[in-house]
């Protein structure tokens, strides 16, 4: 008896051994197979493709009168006082179109009215017409009413005034401001280490609404020392909206690559070397692949590299810390644009 006891002591103990041997491989089965799920790493992609892209400078500027050029007197003047005195009369007002020589104002000096040089003006004409004065004295006659009479320097539009009838005047006062406003220009002050890369010619973009685009025609070959900038303008095309004074932001572009290949700028990351890579996806996987960047617009990256052209699918949200080669799950929703936020689910169960 004690024989047969112990016969099925065994079978059972080999039993229970098989039982929990079987049992713990299947636990490491489904084990394995939830690790091997949870190691697939959600992304996004994008494809590669081909566009133009530029390489820019870009700044903020102000709205002036055109300065004087080789061709062209400057767009704007101050018309200071030509004699101390106390103005009389004041023929024009802000806004007012004025042609060049046209009269503004008249002053009294402090030895003569503008009443009383104008009647001598008239009395030496007379006399001159008659033979009976010299061409000096009615010259003289006419440049002393010409410093009590102030006239316009250019044709354009009176921008300010400011004197009245009975103010006192010196020959350090503003008497009003004329411009040209259909000569206007953007001068922009460029840090000079960016400014090497400007020529003259170069498109010259007013960023806002509307978007205007001129050319670059002034580069300082100086650099101003209080800010080390370079001071450079373009000229606005005429009847601009823009009006003197005011700010805007421009872009100058200083390169121009036509028919490049270009990767989202999201896919394109660096590496524990500091080299560019991105990861191009191949069916479940994606593998790095170092690239050479260029030029970056509008959230796309110039790149160049072995096997990549347009149309290549590359990992975007999601690249960074990819390793070499990995499995990847792919979450975008169809139709959306590469790189677009998305809720990324968890693993499957």
């Amino acid at each position: 008896m004690k024989s047969i006891a112990l016969v099925v002591a065994g079978v059972l103990a080999l039993g229970l051994g098989a039982y929990v041997l079987l049992g713990s491989r299947g636990n490491d089965s489904a084990a394995d197979r939830d690790r091997a799920l949870s190691s697939l790493i959600s992304v996004q992609i994008g494809t590669l493709k081909r566009m133009t892209v530029h390489r820019y400078v870009d700044g903020y500027g102000v709205v002036e009168a055109a300065p004087a050029t080789s061709q062209h007197p400057a767009a704007a003047a101050a018309i200071a006082a030509p004699v101390t005195g106390v103005v009389t009369n004041v023929d024009v007002v802000a806004g007012q179109r004025v042609r060049r020589g046209q009269l503004l104002m008249d002053l009294n000096s402090d030895a003569m009215t503008e009443a009383y040089a104008a009647q001598e003006v008239a009395r030496q004409r007379k006399l001159y017409a008659a033979n009976n004065t010299s061409r000096k004295a009615l010259q003289g006659a006419e440049a002393q009413l010409a410093l009590l009479r102030v006239t316009a320097p250019l044709s354009g539009t009176v921008v300010a005034v400011n004197v009245k009838p009975g103010s006192a005047v010196s020959t350090s006062a503003v008497l009003a401001e004329v411009m040209d406003l259909r000569r206007l220009v953007v001068q922009v002050d460029i840090p000079q280490a960016q400014a090497t890369a400007l020529q003259l010619g170069e498109p010259l973009q007013v960023l806002g609404t509307p978007r205007l685009t001129t050319q670059l025609r002034y580069i300082s070959p100086t650099v101003n020392r209080s800010d080390g900038a370079v001071t450079t303008w373009a000229p606005l095309p005429p009847g601009s909206p823009l009006r003197p004074g005011q700010y805007v932001r421009v872009r100058t572009v200083t390169a121009t690559h036509r028919h490049s290949l270009v990767a989202p700028a999201d896919s394109v990351v660096s590496d524990l070397a500091g080299h560019s890579v991105l990861s191009v996806v191949r069916g479940d996987e994606a593998i790095r692949m170092p690239v050479t960047t260029g030029l970056r617009e509008d959230g796309w990256i110039e790149v160049s590299g072995t096997e990549l052209k347009a149309g290549t699918p590359v990992v975007t949200v999601g690249a960074f810390g990819l390793p070499r080669r990995t499995r990847i799950r792919i979450v975008n929703e169809p139709g959306r644009p590469s790189g677009a936020r998305v809720s990324v689910p968890p693993p499957a169960p």
